[in-house]
This record gives structure tokens, C-alpha cells and sequence, in this order.
């Protein structure tokens, strides 16, 4: 009876967990097709699975074209994370932006910055799908900074490493010449 009771208390708790991370969708990594997508290293996805990178705070980039399964893999990732006893959010890049650019005008950006460092895991999904202005990439990088030694990330993108510089604009990553404060 002790051990189902303790099953039981495991479950909700994940259960509680995955509605606080504000998964789109919820499924297993089990469900990914690898025979889908064979450009995708099977063991390495297993092996991150394995949560390791949390413990090690490594961040997990995942890059490439619309429709290949970046974000099943970051929900499936995120749901191990969970299943690890890791608190985990999820975001799109979109909805991160429109939320410390609403906080930043609402002299609120403390208190949402936190809403985002809070959690051991972070997953922001969607990066370069828009283009992000001057404030936007500003209150990204504040996000970053603060996330630094705190804990990782998973990221994803449609984008290679060598487009993110137009994604956030050159001049403002080279210069920072935009203020939030």
C-alpha cells in the first residue's frame, strides 16, 4: 500500500509540473519517429534525456527547418526533465518577447525576468521565426544574463548560428545601443 501511495504521490506531482510548464502539447520522447527524421543522433537525444546537461548546466541548442520535430523533441526533453524532478518552463520566442516588452512598459520587468530564472530548465522554442527589434533583443539578452550559472536551456531554431545575428541585429548585439532601463 506505502509503495502505490508513493506512485501516486510521483504522478501528481509530475502531473502538477507539466501544467506549470506550459507545454503546447504534451508527448513522450517514446513518440518521436527517428526513422523520420535520421538526420536526428538517436543516442545523443537518448543520452540528454538522461538529464545530465541540467545537472551540468549545458544548454541544448536544436537546429533546423520547420517541421522536423524541434519542438516535439524540446517538449519531450522538458516532460524527461519533469519525470527527473526538474521544474521546467516553455516558451516561444514570440511570447517571451511580448512578455518582458509588456512588463518593461509596465515598470514590471524584475518580476517577470524572474518568472523565467526561476525554473532549473528553460525552453524557449522559436527563435528567429520573427525578427526581433531593438528592446526585444535587449530584454532577451537580460534573460540570458541573468539565466547564466543559474541553470539551462533548451533552444530552438529555424535558423543556423550564422542567421542569428540578423535575427537580433548585428548592430545591436555589436553595440548595444538600445537601453530597457
Amino acid at each position: 500500500m506505502g509503495e502505490h501511495l508513493h506512485k501516486l504521490r510521483l504522478q501528481k506531482s509530475a502531473e502538477r509540473l507539466e501544467a506549470m510548464a506550459r507545454f503546447p502539447f504534451v508527448k513522450p520522447l517514446e513518440t518521436f519517429d527517428f526513422a523520420y527524421q535520421p538526420s536526428i543522433d538517436k543516442r545523443q537525444v537518448l543520452t540528454l534525456a538522461g538529464c545530465h546537461y541540467i545537472e551540468h548546466g549545458d544548454n541544448v541548442i536544436v537546429l533546423g527547418p520547420p517541421g522536423v520535430g524541434k519542438t516535439h523533441l524540446a517538449v519531450s526533453l522538458g516532460i524527461k526533465a519533469i519525470e527527473a524532478g526538474y521544474r521546467v518552463l516553455f516558451t516561444s520566442a514570440a511570447q517571451l518577447i511580448a512578455t518582458l516588452s509588456k512588463a518593461l512598459a509596465e515598470g514590471r520587468l524584475d518580476e517577470k525576468l524572474k518568472l523565467y530564472t526561476t525554473p532549473r530548465l528553460l525552453i524557449i522554442d522559436g527563435i528567429g521565426y520573427l525578427p526581433i527589434d531593438c528592446i526585444g533583443a535587449n530584454l532577451f539578452f537580460q534573460l540570458i544574463s541573468r539565466r547564466y550559472e543559474r541553470g539551462p536551456m533548451i533552444l530552438t531554431s529555424n535558423q543556423n548560428f550564422g542567421a542569428w545575428g540578423e535575427v537580433f541585429g548585428d548592430r545591436v548585439i555589436a553595440t548595444a545601443s538600445c537601453t530597457t532601463r
